[in-house]
């Protein structure tokens, strides 16, 4: 791998979104953006178009382009809209329906009419083995290899395109998943092969199955997909390496994507926490708030001491209004956030009690909000934030995309079954969606046993500088960043992610018969595997070590950040302590007297990154030019408001403007409502501070 990206001088990172994709170029003279419409069918094209505007926008040749680092959405996509490969999924006998069974675990008991997300594989498409480990990797039952041998004429005559092995127990030991590989290679070599003990390493079977299986679901799609992106941008000249941001918040290989693509589920989202977290470092903000809205979902994320709150495990393709357990749920590392369909194209609707809810449902970039003038007819918030003059109809995208009010009015009056006129069905609609996102920030907080109103917002992508002010007014905060470049944060991020891979295991162990030795021997194995996956990059690695802890009789774990990446029969009493100081912060007491356990362990080598420039928070010591103005409704006080315009350029460090005012940009606007007040920072980024806060 080459050297650390902040050490080249001609970097992409590139964003494909649900509505937009986003590039920005990183080049000796500073930063250039562009902002394109996705293509659906070929997104490689809205890349190379993107990246052509940016190059042309900083006077750079592609050719000059020394490193691609891209993020996507088409492993959720293809997951969400079941857009895989045909495949079977091979496990032991008696586990034929775990994937079916789930849980068991009601989402919503009051539903009477629940329905279960369907499984990736069909049951006819699921095949046993007899075979079987203990929970310790012993073998109890060898396989046969009479068995095997069936097995794979019947994948050869199913006509399969990807296989997914998951044995009971095999992240224990994964010796009967490799010889049922070994054999299917051999008599079918050009088939996607995933195993479970390889993807997902870890304890409880229905987790780990359904990652592996999504892992071989898209394995295909996914490899075709970068193979073509290379080959469009060596066409192209540019013979660039590309990077794929993973969903953990580091870079990997095309060749690791391409091999775990699971791994790219959330990488777009995560590019905007490292965006963020990285902000928060230079301003010395200990606790953040990460707000990205685009045009499809909005992503909010804890972030402290300048680090995204991280997980083991995610869920992907929500059926039941993007309720907790009606997903999939996927054993990958991944940043830790809650994501809601509120994006500018999230569509409104009037249920059947004539109330009005928006999403989950968007209207993209195919055709998009009806005032795109792209054949959409829906109404979305792009549609009611234009109306309340919040969007300036020919500037909006810089000019590229004309709106047009009038077709955002007509349809509003789809709402009319809520006995709204079209700019009442305007407010409604964003009071709607900044009530879903404020309260999905709220239960993310509390469920994190930590208080909202302490903590900075930090505001980007597309829409959000749109409704943050009005977010803060709803959650109480009083101290809101707009960082510069925020309509491309999440491409931004990826310029600012360090090269990096985790590894996890599952590995029980009690404190009171703690081996030592085993978690040693095991955690030198994952730092190996780390270290293999991130080649020959240059610098040192740093570690960073979590055990998954619980009391004993519990159900569930919780991540334990550690110190140390090895230990010695006089680390127990601090691993204990290290434990007891989570769980107090999460649940604000500790258990005494009761036996503690670690169930998985997850290890991350990644490269150093430099420190950012501190910025010196500045308060403003001049006014800004307040000589233009428009109408725009200001939620708060449920009227429209005489707001100051300005565009970003003209607010020079240390200026400041009085809410309500409106600040543009190209790629996003930025709404100071009544109740605050925005300050020009030395490094570019807007603070907006509450009035008296």
């Amino acid at each position: 791998m080459p050297p650390h990206p902040s050490r080249a001088p001609i970097r992409v990172g590139v964003d494909i979104g649900g509505t937009f994709t986003d590039v920005a170029l990183s080049h000796p003279g500073g930063l250039a953006s562009a902002k394109v419409l996705t293509d659906y069918s070929r997104p490689e094209d809205a890349i190379l178009t993107g990246i052509a505007q940016a190059c042309a926008s900083a006077n750079v040749a592609p050719s000059a382009i020394v490193q691609v680092i891209h993020g996507t959405t088409l492993v959720t996509n293809a997951l969400i809209q079941r857009r895989g490969a045909h495949m079977a999924f091979v496990t032991t006998e008696g586990f034929r329906d775990v994937i079916e069974m789930r849980s068991e675990n009601r989402f919503e008991q009051y539903d009477l009419n629940l329905k279960l997300p369907e499984p990736l594989v069909p049951r006819q498409h699921r095949h046993t083995l007899r075979e079987r480990m203990d929970a310790e990797g012993k073998v109890l039952l060898p396989l046969d290899p009479t068995e095997i041998a069936q097995l794979v004429e019947t994948i050869r005559d199913g006509g399969y395109e990807s296989v997914a092995i998951g044995f009971l127990h095999a992240y224990a030991n994964g010796a009967h998943e490799l010889q049922v590989a070994a054999a299917l290679r051999a008599a079918l070599p050009d088939l996607s092969i995933s195993l479970s003990s390889v993807i997902s390493p870890l304890m409880r079977e229905f987790e780990r199955f359904n990652t592996v299986i999504a892992n071989a679901y898209v394995q295909p799609q996914v490899a075709a997909y970068l193979g073509r992106l290379v080959e469009r941008l060596r066409a192209e000249h540019i013979p660039a390496p590309v990077y794929m941001l993973h969903s953990g918040g580091g870079l990997i290989s095309v060749d690791t994507a391409a091999e775990q693509p699971v791994r790219l589920l959330e990488s777009g989202p995560a590019g905007g926490a490292i965006f963020a977290a990285e902000l928060a470092r230079a301003h010395g903000i200990p606790r953040a708030l990460s707000f990205d809205m685009g045009g499809t979902t909005a992503k909010i994320c804890l972030i402290e001491d300048g680090r995204p709150k991280t997980a083991n495990t995610f869920e992907v393709a929500r059926t039941y209004r993007f309720k907790k357990g009606s997903g999939m749920p996927v054993s990958t590392p991944v940043v830790e956030m809650v994501e809601i369909g509120a994006g500018g194209g999230s569509i409104a609707s009037v249920d059947a009690m004539g109330r009005v809810q928006v999403g989950p449902a968007s209207a993209g970039s195919e055709p998009g909000p009806a005032c795109y003038q792209r054949g959409g007819s829906d109404p979305t918030v792009t549609d009611a934030n234009l109306l309340m003059g919040r969007l300036d109809p020919q500037n909006f995208a810089g000019g590229a995309i004309p709106l047009s009010p009038d077709l955002s009015t007509k349809a509003m009056q789809a709402l009319a079954p809520s006995g709204l006129t079209a700019d009442e069905a305007a407010f409604a609609v964003t009071e709607m969606v900044d009530e879903n996102m404020a309260n999905a920030a709220r239960v993310h907080t509390v469920e994190n046993g930590r208080d909202i109103e302490s903590f900075t917002m930090i505001a980007f992508g597309g829409g959000a500088p749109l409704h943050a002010c009005r977010q803060c007014e709803k959650l109480g905060i009083d101290a809101l960043l707009i960082p510069p470049g925020a309509g491309v944060g999440s491409a931004i991020g990826f310029l600012q992610a360090p090269f990096s891979y985790e590894a996890t295991r599952g590995l029980f162990q009690r404190l009171d018969s703690f081996d030592a030795a085993t978690v040693n021997r095991t955690l030198a194995e994952m730092h190996d595997e780390a270290t293999r996956f991130l080649g020959n990059t240059k610098g040192p690695l740093i570690p960073r070590l979590t055990a998954f802890m619980r009391y004993a009789g519990q159900g569930w774990e919780i991540p334990v950040p550690l110190a140390q990446d090895s230990f010695g029969p006089n680390d127990l009493p601090a691993l204990r302590r290290a434990f007891e100081t989570c769980y107090r912060q999460l649940f604000g007491r500790v258990i005494d007297d009761l036996a503690v356990e670690v169930t998985n362990w997850s290890l991350t080598l990644a490269t150093e990154t430099p420190d950012p420039t501190p910025v010196t928070r500045s308060l403003g010591t001049t006014q800004a030019d307040t000589s233009q103005t428009r109408m725009v409704f200001d939620a708060a006080l449920r009227r429209r408001v005489e707001a100051c315009e300005i565009p970003r350029a003209g607010m020079t460090p240390g200026m400041r403007i009085e809410g309500p005012a409106v600040i543009t940009e190209s790629e996003t606007t930025t709404i100071v409502t009544s109740a605050f007040t925005a300050i020009a920072q030395p490094d570019g980024a807007l603070l907006l501070l509450r009035k008296g806060g």
